[in-house]
């Protein structure tokens, strides 16, 4: 029998049970011929992958990366180009000119509203759905949402396309690291996340670039409506080319050969294994629940996700106060975003090879909070100001890659990272409401309240990071001295005390 015909989950029978002793036979199997055919410097992670770990690997980032990092580009340009379509005429179109911002900024901010509230039962439960359907289903919903916005007439209609909008977002955002961490080993996690994540800069770049293109147009359908359009219905149609190719859980797809599926389960029992398949642990709930480090990460998060929808629903407008018009505002825009992409892919890439997360986080955290203290403190020099929003997009946005990398990893357990990780996620985008409402109109064009909140904000984060860093090297190192040195790569048994298992080690 094969291992599809054993394993492969069929919706007729409700949540799939995982077959551990088939699976384990057949992990156990794959990981000795791992070990056979390792062929290189044993202290080089990178070196001694096998021929056929190699191949799987390369297999899944041709099949995975390039619809997953297309949704988070569709997504990102959808829940940002409200930036855009203030420069293109929104507010005077549907909000009575809006002399004050505030209309647009609770416009903005209702979002987040949703994505908050949603984001811990909308991951939960997509651990009980097959991947494929939950986030093809989220981008066609997302999608729909973001169109119908070219058809708002008032306040209303737009609050009502955002607040969906948030909704079927929330189902992927914190969904995707959980996704990965079945495919990907902490070797090689923060890197794809960047990739992915990234593309959050190169929506950046494309939605000013789209946003441009759009401004000369000269259509007969209003500027800002064209703009939802064009940005809306690209992920509907993703959406469907993941219902169809995306993989489903490395155990059940149809993607991969019997012996790839066997790999590809080894793999993600790495130095982790507890509750997987169709099923949610119900003590790993509490457990994420009560973990202060959870907590923490939301603080960093916070700060981060404070000056990212800043940058997003911002950026054109700050940068239109240096002097410049709508159209060329709207251009200078990609430059940072385009930086940031190097940046972030460059950083995850060192953070993979070190197996070092917080010290990458407080650098570029810090790199942002000196972004926006030139901002507060540079009134004048365009040259100068300018240069501060490389450092604050290419900051911010690498913090989040990495802090997301971080905790992908060190919950411990498919449950704990399906709880944990949407809830420091929504502590995150309650920044995000914050970053909303910090640049009114009535306070342009220095934003002094704006730019010194998120300064701050940005500093915190960094020394939370460091707090958090020093707290995992500090239990590691305990652990190691209680429990004996810990074998890289080898299976612990999470499934009861998912991080808090002797074996486990955290990565810092």
């Amino acid at each position: 029998m094969s291992l599809d015909e054993k394993h492969a989950y069929q919706p007729g029978d409700g949540p799939e049970k995982p077959r551990a002793n088939d699976l384990e036979k057949d992990a156990t199997d794959a990981r000795l011929s791992h070990e056979s055919q390792v062929d290189a410097d044993p202290d080089d992670q990178s070196l001694r992958l096998s021929v056929q770990e190699r191949h799987l690997i390369r297999k899944l980032d041709a099949r995975i990366l390039p619809i997953a990092c297309l949704m988070y580009l569709f997504a990102y340009l959808d829940r940002s180009n409200l930036g855009n379509a203030r420069l293109q005429g929104l507010p005077q179109d549907v909000l009575h000119g809006d002399p004050t911002g505030k209309k647009f900024d609770w416009i903005n901010s209702s979002f987040f509203f949703s994505y908050i509230l949603c984001q811990v039962p909308a991951t939960l439960l997509a651990k009980l759905v097959p991947p494929r359907l939950w986030l093809g289903s989220a981008a066609i919903g997302w999608g729909i949402c973001s169109t119908l916005m070219s058809t708002a007439f008032n306040e209303a209609g737009l609050i009502v396309c955002r607040v969906g909008l948030g909704t079927f977002e929330a189902g992927f955002g914190p969904g995707i690291p959980l996704y990965f961490s079945l495919f990907y080993t902490k070797h090689e996690l923060g890197l794809r996340l960047a990739y992915w994540f990234g593309f959050a800069a190169v929506a950046g770049a494309f939605g000013g670039l789209i946003a441009f293109g759009v401004q000369h147009a000269h259509d007969t359908i209003a500027n800002w409506r064209l703009l939802f359009i064009i940005e809306g219905i690209p992920a509907v149609l993703l959406g469907v080319v993941a219902l169809f190719l995306l993989p489903n859980r490395p155990d059940s797809t149809t993607f991969l050969t019997e012996d790839e599926r066997a790999l590809a389960f080894e793999r993600a029992n790495r130095d982790t294994s507890g509750d997987v398949g169709y099923m949610v642990n119900k003590s790993h709930i509490g457990n994420a629940f009560r973990d202060w480090r959870i907590y923490m990460g939301g603080v960093i998060y916070f700060g981060a996700n404070a000056a990212l929808a800043s940058i997003s629903a911002f950026l054109p407008t700050i940068i239109k106060t240096f002097g410049y018009t709508n159209a060329r505002a709207q251009l200078l825009t990609v430059p940072p975003y385009a930086v940031t992409a190097v940046v972030i892919t460059a950083s995850s890439w060192c953070s993979d090879r070190l197996l070092s997360r917080g010290l990458f986080i407080a650098t570029t955290s810090s790199i942002g909070g000196i972004g926006y203290l030139i901002l507060l403190t540079v009134p004048d020099n365009a040259h100068v100001r300018y240069f501060a929003t490389f450092c604050i997009v290419a900051g911010t946005y690498t913090t989040i890659g990495i802090t997301i990398a971080w905790y992908a990893h060190n919950l411990g357990s498919e449950t704990k990272r399906a709880t944990g990780t949407p809830l420091y996620m929504a502590i995150g985008q309650c920044g995000s409401v914050l970053g909303s409402h910090l640049f009114p109109a009535t306070e342009g064009p220095r934003y002094i309240k704006g730019f010194a909140v998120l300064t701050a904000l940005e500093f915190l984060g960094a020394l939370c990071a460091l707090v958090l860093t020093m707290h995992f090297r500090r239990e590691n190192a305990r652990r190691d001295r209680v429990h004996g040195a810990h074998v890289p790569d080898t299976r612990v048994d999470t499934s009861e005390l998912a991080d808090a298992a002797p074996g486990f080690r955290y990565v810092p």
